[in-house]
């Protein structure tokens, strides 16, 4: 029995019926070419340059253009959960990231095998009493100096609601002394958010790779913004407040504002310069005592 399962109160109520779709041949193609890259990693090195390139070789076969807006930190790197491409994303903004996951990622084909390699953090949510261990195991990581990335939300959601961000590994951060880089993770189609790549209800891997590789013309941005840093001691559940509201408060943007080109930039994955560090005031985090 699992005790602790937030909900969302999202279902198969929230997914597109009139997204647009490509012809049937773009779909195959762009089946098998996910399929190339997944066997690739199966058996790729485990180095962040080539683990990065999978993950941005898996968005771009399925059609995903990315856009990067700013830059993270080695740190804790906190975000909204919308899909299992989510994790891919990741991976594909840093390929040292350290993802926190359900346990059930790990049995995951190839994906499971990534988060593994990875040293993923996975949380066992039908044993609540064994969080504490697995947020000290994340305040480790953050302590080596690592990127370690969650998905406070503890559940997907169709993209266009928002649920309490849980605050437990919002402490790691505080006990390591390492910054929170709230990213917000908005899917997109012609400027209007869509719910064509959401992972909800009873939607099962294979459906939604599916649903994914037929959309048409869906951008993902992945927007970083300025990071916030913890006084010692701070209160967790404010700090989840805190980066909560940066995330809710970030608009869609699905066209990037007119710069010189660099040599490297490709259309799968542009950015564009990463907002000024700022120092959480403390009427954003109170420095005081937490209760476990």
């Amino acid at each position: 029995m699992n005790f602790w399962r937030p909900e969302a109160g999202c279902g198969p109520h929230c997914l597109p019926s009139g997204t647009p779709r490509v012809g049937p041949l773009r779909y195959a193609a762009r089946m098998v070419g996910a399929a190339g890259v997944l066997l690739f990693a199966a058996v790729a090195p485990a180095r962040p340059a080539v683990v990065q390139a999978v993950a941005r070789a898996l968005l771009k076969v399925l059609g995903l253009d990315l856009l990067v807006r700013g830059k993270h930190r080695p740190g804790l790197l906190v975000a909204n959960h919308v899909s299992w491409v989510d994790i891919v994303v990741l991976l594909a903004l840093d390929g040292k990231t350290r993802l926190v996951a359900k346990k059930e990622v790990g049995g995951w084909p190839v994906i499971g095998r990534l988060a593994r390699r990875q040293r993923a953090v996975f949380v066992d949510r039908s044993q609540p009493r064994r969080l504490p261990a697995t947020v000290a195991e994340a305040a480790a990581g953050l302590r080596e100096g690592a990127t370690v990335a969650v998905f406070p939300e503890a559940t997907t959601t169709c993209g266009g609601c928002r649920v309490p961000m849980r605050s437990a590994f919002f402490q790691a951060a505080i006990d390591a002394g390492a910054p929170v880089t709230p990213v917000t993770l908005t899917f997109s189609v012609a400027g209007e958010r869509s719910a064509a790549a959401a992972f909800v209800g009873d939607d099962t891997l294979l459906a939604s790779v599916r649903r994914l590789a037929r959309a048409k013309g869906l951008t993902l941005t992945a927007t970083a913004a300025a990071p916030l840093f913890p006084e010692p001691g701070a209160d967790r559940r404010a700090l989840a407040r805190a980066a909560a509201a940066t995330i809710a408060a970030t608009p869609i943007l699905t066209r990037l504002p007119r710069t010189t080109p660099s040599p490297r930039t490709t259309p799968s994955s542009r950015t564009t310069p990463s907002p000024r560090p700022v120092t959480v005031p403390p009427a954003a985090v109170t420095p005081v005592p937490v209760s476990r």
